[in-house]
């Protein structure tokens, strides 16, 4: 079992950077994908960004260039720093960590992502 507690959320303007985390407890993160996905109202969910074990990442079109997904397994933490941040970025972030090889899937509760003037 995994927890995951993502933080770094918020209220930022037009143009706007920010970094959320996502810190792991209870398992051996290095064995985990992990994913950062969103969610708009109305909307479905999407991946945002994703990182291997091994540190092959995967971006959507819509954030690649502005984003940039991270892994420290000593802290047990995955990040995505995204910048020059749209109002369409506006979301729930969720983290994900995966090992489809154990059949594991996991998810955080989420960070509100709201981008405003």
């Amino acid at each position: 079992q995994v927890q995951l507690v993502e933080s770094g959320g918020g209220l930022v303007q037009p143009g706007g950077s920010l970094r959320l985390s996502c810190t792991a407890s209870g398992s051996i993160f290095s064995i985990y994908d992990m994913g950062w996905y969103r969610q708009a109202p109305g909307k479905q969910r999407e991946l945002v960004a994703s990182i291997t074990t091994t540190g092959n990442t995967k971006y959507a079109d819509s954030v690649k260039g502005r984003s940039t997904i991270s892994r420290d397994n000593a802290k047990n933490t995955v990040y995505l720093q995204m910048s020059s941040l749209k109002p369409e970025d506006t979301a729930i972030y969720n983290c994900n960590a995966q090992n489809t090889r154990l059949g594991y899937d996991f998810w955080g509760q989420g960070t509100q992502v709201t981008v405003s003037s």
